[in-house]
């Protein structure tokens, strides 16, 4: 496939050569993901399908899964043409059980075949994550940058390595170009190309050893063990079933061995369960082969406070650990409230939130559990070496609240919803809602307020009663200088002067330049005229 507009479809290898799913690259582990590639003059995939040259070719691909699908045909010359993505078509996401067609309807470019003649191969792979392909595949140049069967298996084995074996799978469809009169010659043996890294591993037939990689054999067709072996790595294995005349591409990417060292556990007493990692490996005394590295070592026996250390396995190494396991002087106290997220108090000080559980020492504790608009819960409770004291705890929640008058005069009188709580400042502890407050004293306008009073909440009010004027009007007989209570509130010019006093006891001084000083002393119940005289010196 050399181009994408008005496209043609190289065709590949010699009819001599057979290339298969194995040719191409090979998945050991079984997986539940599927693909299937096929072209349209051959949707049974017998692989017998012939194309002339100059006639059109469309390619079709379905998954069982959502899968990201690559698909590549392989010429016979070697040459290596990407069908999916290409310049034109580079969404590759398909959806479990979803056939594409290539080119799909209404494409800006054909697939026509060209030659040489020969039996051509279409590579489809398909991956439950996108593989990273910019090494191999230049989408916008629409050409691949490796060559051979081989080669593409190399360069997709190092792409698909990191990924899970089961997240990816292979197919092939098969077909001919030219004028193919009948069958090719079967050969009678098929052949094996065994490569690694690293190389020089040692290659296993059957148990047999055959050499080293990389490595071609001839083999007869039918099931074959291949195992390949590398000191300090992990064994390769993998079966494969070569048809007569095909050739089987293995590449194994070896796994290095773990480093392994001995960890041995000991405790007094015996028979407390180890812990490696979080996971329960046995009891004391113990003896376990690890790879080697540090470890998270746990030692758990009934009676007993729990051992914890942190171990380093050395390869090749013993690593000794000996516990003197310590009684248990602790017991457990678990706390939980009806409603959670309690604030906890151990003998006044916070532990944290509901539900809680804690180690303690043996004896008696208070506890209290506090929870903004719930009445706070006490109890007191006995915790016993190696028991657990539980308390289970309904919070009951807050009806009332607090409100707190400050009122101003000392000795006013304050109604709440019309009855008479008190004199002055008071503090009142009310049902939740809305409360009606009144404050009087003689002398004062009346003070009204609607208040809400919330649950477990303190509600401050301040009240400063306004003092209740009259109006006092002085007629003297001279132009004179007033003070009340001490203080001057004015000059009476020509003998009269308008005031605004308030209501209760007063005293009244009239001071005029040769005149003798008048103090009158004063009762305002009201609005009053006054009449008074000055006497000269």
């Amino acid at each position: 496939m050399r181009k994408l507009l008005l496209a043609v479809l190289g065709l590949g290898a010699a009819l001599a050569q057979q290339l298969s799913p194995q040719g191409i690259l090979i998945n050991p582990v079984p997986t539940d993901l599927a693909v299937k590639v096929w072209v349209d003059k051959d949707p049974a995939k017998r692989g017998n399908a012939v194309y002339q040259v100059g006639e059109p070719i469309y390619i079709y691909v379905n998954v069982n899964q959502d899968a990201y699908v690559y698909l590549f045909n392989i010429n016979a010359d070697g040459r290596i043409d990407p069908i999916l993505p290409n310049a034109y078509e580079r969404d590759n996401f398909l959806r479990a059980g979803e056939t594409r067609r290539f080119p799909s309807e209404g494409a800006r470019y054909r697939y026509t075949v060209t030659g040489p003649e020969g039996e051509d191969r279409i590579l489809a792979v398909a991956s439950r994550r996108p593989l990273s392909l910019q090494e191999i595949l230049d989408v916008e140049g629409n050409r691949v940058k490796v060559q051979g069967a081989e080669g593409l298996a190399r360069a997709l084995s190092i792409v698909i390595e990191p990924i899970p074996a089961r997240d990816w799978v292979t197919d092939v469809a098969r077909y001919y170009v030219g004028r193919v009169s009948a069958p090719p010659t079967t050969p009678a043996t098929a052949t094996l190309a065994v490569d690694s890294r690293p190389q020089g591993a040692e290659v296993y037939l059957d148990g047999r050893f055959q050499g080293r990689t990389p490595l071609s054999l001839s083999v007869n067709p039918g099931r074959q063990e291949v195992e390949v072996r590398l000191p300090g790595f992990q064994p390769y294995r993998v079966a494969v079933n070569p048809r007569p005349g095909e050739r089987v591409q293995i590449f194994a990417q070896l796994v290095p061995e773990p480093r392994q060292g001995t960890l041995a556990v000991s405790s007094t007493p015996s028979g407390a369960e180890v812990y490696v990692g979080g996971s329960l490996r046995g009891r004391t005394p113990l003896s376990l082969a690890l790879p080697e590295g540090r470890y998270e070592v746990e030692l758990r026996l009934s009676g007993y406070e729990p051992y914890r250390a942190r171990v380093e396995v050395r390869r090749g190494e013993t690593t000794r650990l000996e516990v003197r396991l310590n009684p248990i002087r602790t017991g457990t106290l678990f706390l939980e409230s009806s409603p959670a997220g309690a604030e906890v108090y151990l003998n006044g000080q916070l532990k944290g939130r509901t539900p809680l559980r804690l180690a303690l020492e043996e004896g008696t504790y208070r506890v209290e559990l506090r929870l903004p608009g719930y009445e706070p819960y006490t109890a007191s409770l006995r915790v016993e070496r190696g028991r657990e004291t539980r308390l289970a705890a309904s919070l009951v929640p807050i009806r009332t609240g607090e409100l707190w008058l400050e009122v101003r005069p000392q000795g006013a009188e304050v109604y709440v919803d019309g009855r008479l709580a008190g004199r002055g400042s008071v503090r009142l502890s009310l049902e939740a809602g809305l409360h009606e407050v009144r404050v009087v004293a003689p002398g004062y306008a009346e003070y009204r307020a609607q208040v809400e009073v919330r649950p477990g909440e303190s509600l401050r009010l301040s009240v400063e009663l306004v003092p209740l004027r009259a109006v006092l009007e002085l007629y003297l007989n001279v132009e004179a200088r007033v003070f009340l209570d001490g203080e001057e509130v004015g000059v009476a010019r020509g003998g009269y002067l308008r005031l605004e006093v308030p209501f209760g006891e007063h005293e009244l001084t009239l001071v005029a330049k040769g005149y003798r000083t008048l103090v009158q002393p004063l009762r305002v119940g009201g609005n009053q005229v006054l009449r008074l005289e000055l006497r000269p010196l």
